[in-house]
């Protein structure tokens, strides 16, 4: 990241670093002293998030760097940045990264939302068997986390799916119980040359979306997080459920990434979007700019 852009120094980093060598009670104290936000939804009823959830399955790479996301401080710094910005209600990550923001300080007035299932990683060949290694309920309950998330793959040729399935139904049930909001994001995937791809069809998003709305005991504190594609409308016609929308791989005209993420937005039932490398690491370099054109996105009215 340019120097410009830094907003983190290297004392806030020090005291980090020790903070982590102390122990445990350092970390207690910064989640339990945060400020919190009294409710849910903002004024206008949308939600803008950050992403950073990548790492803990091991997808470093943005573009063509493999290991964009592999320096931890730079990218806390790009975190800081983003959630510094007007407009931006919080951000999304696994423990590890949600504990260093809150050890920074920067989580006040900041939703979090805490991401549960990263076991399946990136090119194993067990990466169907997406089992939860994350966040689980009761630690989100704990920590004061204010949303939960999961990754729902679903390969109907690969019998990993079903543990998959099976713990996102009781993510569901320990969410609805624990009157906490739980965001899932289905895809139908397959193989491909080795390696898991997703069905980004607008009748495969519709069918993913059937099963995930199906899981679980409740429905009462479900939202899904869904990718933009094409025929969106009849993607959004799927389901009641408030719906956030998902920034997708980095790659390609960024004006017209905005375009479709605006249309989207316009949907009934869409409430928002979470994005993560395509604002932390834009082509140009402009963190500010990016997070920016999308909390305008999100926020201003249609």
């Amino acid at each position: 990241m340019p120097e410009t852009y830094r907003i983190l120094d290297e004392a806030a980093f020090d005291k980090l670093r020790d903070a982590r060598a102390d122990g445990p009670a350092a970390l207690r104290e910064a989640l339990a002293g945060r400020k919190r936000r009294s409710s849910l939804l903002p004024e206008d009823r949308r939600l803008f998030f950050v992403a950073a959830d990548h790492p803990a399955r091991g997808a470093l790479g943005v573009r063509d760097d493999a290991m964009a996301m592999a320096d931890r401080y730079d990218l806390l710094d790009r975190l800081a940045l983003a959630l510094s910005r007007p407009g931006v209600d919080g951000v999304l990550g696994t423990p590890d990264i949600i504990d260093d923001l809150a050890l920074l300080g920067v989580l006040d007035d900041k939703l979090i939302v805490g991401s549960m299932n990263r076991g399946g990683l990136r090119g194993a060949s067990f990466e169907m068997d997406d089992r939860f290694t994350g966040y689980d309920i009761d630690s989100m309950v704990r920590d004061g986390i204010d949303f939960a998330k999961t990754l729902l793959r679903v390969n109907l040729s690969d019998a990993g799916t079903v543990s998959t399935l099976e713990a996102n139904a009781r993510a569901v049930d320990d969410a609805a119980a624990a009157s906490l909001p739980i965001m899932l994001e289905p895809f139908m995937s397959e193989w491909k040359d080795g390696r898991i791809v997703n069905d980004l069809s607008a009748d495969a998003v519709i069918t993913s979306i059937a099963i995930a709305s199906g899981l679980g005991n409740s429905s009462g504190s479900t939202w899904m997080k869904l990718p933009v594609v094409p025929e969106m409308e009849r993607v959004m016609a799927a389901t009641t459920m408030p719906t956030l929308l998902l920034g997708g791989e980095p790659n390609g005209d960024q004006e017209a990434v905005y375009a479709r993420w605006a249309d989207a937005l316009a949907l009934p039932g869409v409430r928002g979007l979470v994005v993560g490398r395509t604002l932390l690491y834009p082509a140009d370099g402009d963190v500010s700019a990016a997070v920016d054109t999308a909390a305008r996105l999100v926020h201003t009215p249609s």
